[in-house]
């Protein structure tokens, strides 16, 4: 014991010739929350290669745990439990998710679910598990073509049919009877939306086409805090921007992953109308979603207060102040 505290006392002087410690002590606690901000995303990366590597031992090991749960008749819905599972759990624990309007989404039959991006889109995978669990229904979703390229992304996008997504791909989805999600702000959206949230879609009407193509009802999308949860940097946002015109992948940086209250509110079911053009139809859906986001969004948006939205107590006396305003 006496030799380790006398190395340690050499170390500690020899250390303190060349390095301040008191202005490093300094430093190492000013730095911290800064880093913490910009791993916490990570948190998110991480459930996505959990996922992968559930989906492929699943796969690799397909015929010993299909016989143990004795059925054969859909490959990937076993997995794709497992995995909506983890979300959920993830969902309920560390943002408190909930779903508003849930009865909107048919039990059965067609329907385009059009959602507001966020910096990334974790409230799609919260809402496509919850919808496994509660409704034996699977959301198909389209996603951008350069997330096709990443380690993994091929095994995740076959179980839940995530697709880069055609015009008449989306109508096949639909018109089969299932349940398909867009984001017409896509990555941009997702790149430079802000706390005022925006919508971003920069005239892009092929949702509307598809839906009236396929005659399938859509259904507006909006989770609130989404842009608290996570956020870009606030600085060379014109840079940036350029950037992504260039290389058309995502550039800005983003940091957050902070536990603020999410809830996804669904509207009401907009229908098919024969008299629509997808331009009209356009600012119909836009329209909805801004609603939802009036409706349900403080703007701009504050992660303090998203935080707090996470007590009871100030969830209902936020109502109560709502009312009182109504």
């Amino acid at each position: 014991m006496e030799f380790l505290e006398n190395l340690f006392k050499t170390l500690q002087s020899l250390l303190s010739s060349y390095i301040d410690l008191d202005y490093s002590l300094w430093l190492y606690r000013f730095l911290t929350p800064l880093i913490v901000t910009f791993l916490l995303p990570l948190v998110f990366v991480a459930l996505i290669y959990i996922s992968f590597l559930v989906l492929f031992i699943y796969k690799l090991h397909r015929q010993v745990i299909m016989r143990a749960v004795q059925t054969d008749r859909n490959f990937w819905r076993v997995g794709r439990k497992i995995v909506a599972a983890i979300w959920d759990a993830h969902a309920r624990i560390y943002h408190g998710y909930e779903v508003i309007g849930l009865e909107n989404i048919p039990q059965e039959g067609p329907a385009l679910i059009v959602y507001y991006h966020g910096a990334i889109p974790i409230d799609m995978y919260y809402l496509n598990s919850r919808m496994l669990l509660q409704r034996e229904r699977l959301i198909y979703t389209i996603g951008d073509r350069f997330l096709f390229k990443l380690p993994g992304w091929g095994t995740i996008s076959e179980a839940f049919h995530v697709s880069p997504g055609t015009v008449q791909s989306c109508v096949s989805i639909l018109r089969d009877g299932n349940l398909l999600a867009i984001s017409p702000g896509g990555v941009y959206e997702a790149q430079f939306g802000d706390h005022y949230y925006e919508l971003l879609w920069r005239n892009r009407v092929g949702f509307a086409k598809v839906a009236l193509e396929a005659k399938a009802p859509i259904i507006p999308c909006f989770t609130q805090n989404l842009r608290e949860g996570f956020r870009q940097v606030g600085i060379f946002r014109t840079f940036f921007m350029r950037l992504y015109n260039k290389v058309r992948i995502p550039v800005y940086p983003i940091y957050g992953g902070f536990p603020v209250k999410f809830r996804t509110y669904l509207g009401k079911p907009i229908p098919y109308d024969e008299n629509l053009t997808a331009q009209d139809l356009q600012v119909k859906v836009a329209t909805a979603i801004e609603d939802l986001i009036n409706q349900h969004q403080r703007l701009p948006g504050s992660i303090l207060m998203a935080l707090l939205d996470r007590l009871p107590s100030f969830r209902r006396s936020r109502g109560v102040l709502k009312n009182k305003d109504e």
